[in-house]
């Protein structure tokens, strides 16, 4: 089978545009859920593995072309490991990203600086109707004391990654794509679709 468009499985259009940066160099046409459906596909998986099978699962099962998706999640060691699974709605169901970087930052208010350590990990899943596969990419780095950077969404202006000295937010969308979490993992499953498809 060769594959001519892939499903971006997301309403979320921050996301939407960060993948298609990534994925640009796949000689593929890349749709996403929001262009043609309204289908909301809950998150129930107790991790981010389930989470993103069952997301590209469901919206291969709506739209019958072959889809990508992810869960990512942003993992504390202070607070072991979370939010986790639960980053995107770490202050409630319909947390902004503000909300949910003012939760943070007010539990890791005074922790020293080498106990700030995080990552972020992102699980991107395949489906289609005759496969299915996942890949894994992570960023290590800390949590800011304060926010710092007007770019990226989520938890960006907070996660500070060393080797570049500066959090995801200062990052240019090149540099963040280049050692990001989700844009290692979307890379994985790009070598990975060609691999196997092409």
């Amino acid at each position: 089978m060769i594959i001519k468009k892939l499903l971006l499985a997301t309403h979320n259009l921050d996301k939407v545009s960060e993948l298609k940066n990534i994925l640009g160099s796949m000689d593929i046409s890349l749709i996403s859920l929001g262009d043609i459906s309204a289908i909301e596909i809950e998150e129930t998986g107790t991790n981010l593995k389930e989470n993103a099978l069952l997301k590209a699962r469901a919206a291969f099962r709506e739209t019958g072309i072959p889809s990508i998706a992810d869960d990512t999640g942003l993992e504390v060691d202070y607070l072991d490991g979370k939010p986790g699974v639960f980053s995107a709605r770490f202050a409630g169901e319909c947390a902004t990203y503000d909300d949910n970087n003012r939760k943070l930052l007010s539990l890791m208010e005074g922790i020293p600086c080498p106990q700030r350590t995080a990552r972020f990990r992102c699980v991107a899943a395949y489906a289609d109707n005759t496969c299915e596969f996942y890949v894994e990419g992570v960023c290590e780095g800390s949590i800011m004391e304060t926010p710092s950077g007007a770019g990226g969404f989520g938890y960006d202006p907070v996660f500070y990654v060393a080797e570049a000295e500066k959090t995801f937010a200062e990052m240019a969308s090149e540099e963040k794509n280049r050692i990001s979490h989700r844009g290692k993992a979307f890379r994985k499953i790009a070598d990975e679709i060609r691999n196997r498809f092409s």
